[in-house]
């Protein structure tokens, strides 16, 4: 995160908000290429924008698969936070959706993917089918907003995202869980390390058997010697096995 990021191919804006656009690597091979939305993670918060996965995009790229990087507005921002983050994905998603041609990339293999909190997106980008995505990939993903809550992941972070606990705001708490919305009938994946100290791995082990029970193609890779941020460094050991499943899941 200390390093500058690189440029991307191209930026597209999915909205009027300097927050609501999104940045395009490209393969250098020739396409139509797969590709997948990218949700960065953060924890929702204004402090943490798309480019610290930057060079993870851009590896990505390398590999054979164009990344669309969405950002979107976030807590401390105006509009961020429930409803407007969970709108901009929504709307993000579609825009690029509807643009694959454009940018040479395939609309038989296009998924999504996400990190921590993006993983979040990912999850319930699947569920709520504004992109036709062929898969969706969590990386250490906030998969179950009631039990993050209890948790009170990041000081609470979650009851700031969604405007209230889940006694309060029940409704939305069962439309933005990703857990509550299976099955999503979308190829699914799910990376985390064991050693993560941010989100826990007991997380995505219950999105895993919720997703499993009712009927999804959902499986949980735990990796032993892992923590939170490895996922999203391309230089870690860990890269290879995301990017192996990225492209099992749409090659």
């Amino acid at each position: 995160m200390s390093k500058p990021a690189p440029d991307a191919d191209a930026r597209i804006a999915y909205g009027p908000d300097p927050n609501q656009f999104g940045e395009l690597y490209l393969p250098r091979t020739p396409g139509p290429h797969p590709a997948i939305i990218f949700l960065h993670g953060g924890f929702w918060r204004a402090a943490y924008d798309l480019k610290h996965a930057a060079y993870f995009c851009k590896a990505l790229a390398k590999e054979g698969v164009a990344c669309f990087s969405l950002e979107y507005r976030r807590i401390g921002q105006a509009g961020g936070g429930w409803p407007g983050t969970f709108d901009d994905v929504r709307a993000g998603a579609a825009h690029i959706a509807k643009n694959l041609a454009r940018y040479n990339l395939d609309p038989k293999r296009l998924g999504a993917a996400g990190h921590s909190a993006g993983g979040h997106l990912a999850l319930w980008l699947a569920a709520e089918k504004a992109a036709p995505l062929r898969m969706v990939l969590s990386l250490a993903g906030v998969a179950d907003l009631r039990r993050a809550y209890e948790l009170k992941l990041n000081n609470g972070v979650v009851g700031e995202l969604m405007g209230g606990d889940p006694a309060k705001q029940p409704e939305r708490y069962a439309r933005y869980s990703p857990i509550e919305r299976v099955p999503t009938k979308v190829f699914t994946r799910l990376i985390h390390g064991m050693k993560d100290d941010v989100v826990p791995l007991e997380i995505s082990k219950r999105y895993e058997a919720a997703a499993r029970k009712a009927g999804d193609d959902a499986r949980l890779i735990p990796l032993p010697a892992t923590g939170h941020s490895e996922l999203i460094d391309p230089q870690a050991l860990e890269f290879r096995v995301i990017s192996s499943t990225l492209r099992s899941g749409l090659l």
